[in-house]
């Protein structure tokens, strides 16, 4: 790297793409990792952690950039693709640095880490000589408002709390805020337990629930245990009832019940239904919530409800056609109108007349076995899963049907590391 000193600020750093000496993209650059190096002394820059394709994190030290300012980052190539792990002393600034406060040694009080800027020495190295700080700032999850001015200030200028306090995530939400929930997940995951809680208690509940949905079931428990208890009802109303089911039976019997008197009586009754069916069926593998009309309604109906962007592709798949009442447990199941049947007809068309009728649902004390071999046999992205009656009481949807065949460490499987065999409640 040249040696000409010059400083970034790693706030204009993030999302930046990462590339080869050929021009070549590796990744987009998410942290910086550093080493403390005692009291007062600027923290050692050691290295960059960049997301690559497959949305896996990986380290690479600052000895293999040849380039680094606030437009572009330009590497050897010569990457290790292992997972990033954090070890020892080290510490990432966007994970662990920003939002933590610091106390001004002025005596003038104590302020909040926004940004740093490091500087590059002539001998090469990288150290952190700076903070871009807020004096007397608060935050609000809620309403996202800041208080107080801001300084920049060397690093010797102020003493950063210890890392067992409490601290905000305002920042860390800021910058990942692009990143698909399960993106976000795989973030979290680099943390300790602290570092997750904070950042779960800045996320609103709906973005909580889509990234707690991606996360495995240990963490997910831990996460929801470190949230309040009304707090912890919010979010799981916000989940998928399926979502929201698994990670109940995970839970302490009593914990759970106290979770569901707390929830939205409607949002209660579909997680209850699911924990009733035993593991290893349909029921328990199931969504209780997809698209239900009924054979009267029209194609332009229809339409209008698989636009919805709270539906997933694979519930968005299919109509299911039935008798009032329309909420599972549902009237009699009359059949299936695909997305493709829809969008080759005419808006004004009753779904009755474009119904699928041999399409054959499912019970919902079928196994996972009978499923995943109807699904296949079929192509089908969603399956109907009706009771004894014939009443449709929900869908099994190919993502629940993969998170049931995949191992259960499939988040964080590394390509040269065993496999676990399955487990948990979908087990």
């Amino acid at each position: 790297m040249s040696t000409n000193p010059q400083r970034v600020f790693v706030a204009r750093l993030l999302g930046l793409d990462v590339f080869d000496p050929i021009g070549d993209r590796l990744g987009r650059l998410r942290d910086v990792v550093v080493l403390g190096r005692g009291p007062g002394a600027s923290p050692h820059a050691v290295g960059i952690v960049v997301e690559v394709p497959g949305k896996k994190r990986v380290f690479v030290p600052m000895t293999r950039l040849t380039s680094m300012d606030q437009s572009q980052i330009i590497c050897t190539g010569l990457v290790n693709l292992r997972r990033f792990e954090q070890r020892g002393a080290e510490q990432l600034v966007v994970g662990g640095l920003f939002d933590r406060r610091v106390t001004l040694v002025d005596g003038s009080g104590a302020a909040v880490i926004e940004d740093i800027a490091m500087d590059q020495q002539r001998n090469g190295d990288w150290l952190v000589t700076k903070m871009f700080v807020r004096r007397g700032g608060s935050t609000s999850r809620l309403r996202g408002l800041r208080r107080g001015h801001t300084l920049l200030i060397d690093w010797a200028d102020a003493l950063p709390d210890s890392a067992l306090e409490p601290q905000g995530a305002t920042q860390f939400v800021a910058s990942h805020e692009d990143l698909k929930p399960a993106d976000f997940a795989d973030a979290l995951q680099e943390m300790s337990d602290k570092r997750r809680i904070e950042v779960a208690r800045e996320l609103q509940d709906e973005r909580l629930a889509d990234v707690m949905s991606e996360l495995p079931e240990e963490d997910q428990v831990t996460l929801l245990s470190g949230l309040d208890i009304e707090r912890a009802a919010d979010v799981l109303e916000e989940m998928d009832p399926d979502d929201a089911a698994d990670l109940l039976a995970d839970l302490p019997a009593a914990k759970a019940e106290e979770l569901l008197a707390l929830m939205e009586p409607d949002e209660a009754d579909d997680v209850r239904r699911l924990l009733q069916y035993p593991e290893g069926t349909a029921g328990a593998l199931m969504t209780p919530v997809p698209v239900i009309l009924p054979p009267e309604g029209t194609v332009a109906e229809a339409l209008a409800h698989v636009r919805s962007e709270d539906l997933s592709p694979a519930l968005a798949s299919a109509i299911f056609i039935c008798r009032p009442p329309l909420e599972t447990p549902t009237g009699r199941f009359l059949g299936v109108v695909h997305i493709q049947q829809l969008l080759r007809s005419a808006p004004p068309e009753l779904l009755g007349t474009l119904v699928d009728k041999n399409l054959e649902p499912a019970s919902d004390h079928a196994s996972v076995s009978e499923i995943s071999h109807a699904m296949a046999s079929y192509n089908l992205n969603s399956l109907p899963i009706v009771n004894r009656e014939g009443r449709l009481v929900g869908a099994v949807t190919v993502d629940d049907l993969l998170d049931q065949l995949l191992p259960e460490d499939w988040r964080s499987h590394e390509d040269d590391t065993p496999l676990k065999n399955q487990g948990g409640r979908r087990g």
